[in-house]
């Protein structure tokens, strides 16, 4: 549709589908609204009928006009929004072949944590948050956490795999924004929220805040970058080695 980012995402289609279908319908009836205002004033101006008439037309057409805006709605949400909620929200790819990552925002950068090559998230408290050198609180005695790693605003993710984002925020309430995925998300504290996606197309690409969320909100940007396949093994592989290289409980922000 124009005026919109380009789609990177296997559902992006289906967004853009029914954003093209609502706005026909809002341009259909912004002409049918404006051609009924404007025969109204003509055909009822004042130098036409002095004395007002109470009973006014009569006539079914106002009636199946209504009825057929009413059907054309119901159309637009039993027939695409419903159907497309319950594939695309409620229905989550299978966690074998999916891959997860943890996103958590905080005022005001995107900390993005990797499970490693085992696939399980490692241990996280709270009372091991430092913001230089464990932004998210690994636990680094936890056997899991040893091949876990993090980035901050880079995201990296592979092409053609579904992508499942666990969102959480360490301070107020943010909204994770990925114009091209067609992905828009609160990111509420104390909760952890996912969203899923496939990606499409490879490149870079902007991950914005959509929520205000304090006085730096604006620079609250970061980055989506997707990978070939290859491209992406050999990227976590990259970052495996440098968390081996550098010993354990330090963090690489790429």
């Amino acid at each position: 549709m124009p005026g919109l980012p380009i789609n990177a995402s296997a559902h992006g289609y289906e967004i853009d589908r029914l954003i093209l279908l609502l706005h026909l319908l809002m341009l259909v009836l912004f002409v049918g609204w404006g051609i009924f205002f404007t025969v109204t004033v003509l055909r009822f101006r004042r130098s036409r009928h002095p004395k007002a008439d109470y009973r006014g037309i009569k006539g079914h057409l106002p009636d199946a006009i209504e009825w057929a805006v009413a059907a054309i709605e119901i159309l637009l949400l039993a027939g695409f929004s419903i159907p497309f909620w319950a594939r695309q929200v409620n229905a989550f790819p299978n966690r074998k072949d999916a891959l997860e990552i943890r996103v958590v925002a905080e005022q005001f950068a995107w900390n993005i944590h990797y499970p490693g090559k085992d696939g399980i998230f490692g241990k996280t408290n709270i009372a091991l948050m430092d913001n230089q050198s464990n932004p998210l609180g690994l636990d680094w005695n936890d056997p899991h956490a040893k091949d876990d790693f993090t980035t901050i605003n880079n995201l990296h993710l592979p092409i053609g795999r579904p992508a499942v984002i666990h969102l959480t925020s360490k301070d107020v309430m943010h909204s994770f924004s990925l114009p091209v995925m067609r992905i828009k998300q609160d990111v509420i504290p104390g909760f952890s929220i996912p969203t899923w996606f496939i990606p499409t197309k490879t490149g870079n690409f902007e991950i914005a805040c959509a929520q205000l969320c304090g006085l730096n909100h604006y620079r609250m940007k970061g980055f989506l970058i997707i990978h070939g396949p290859k491209e992406y093994e050999k990227w976590v592989e990259e970052q495996a080695s440098q968390e081996a290289s550098s010993g354990e409980g330090e963090d690489f922000w790429n």
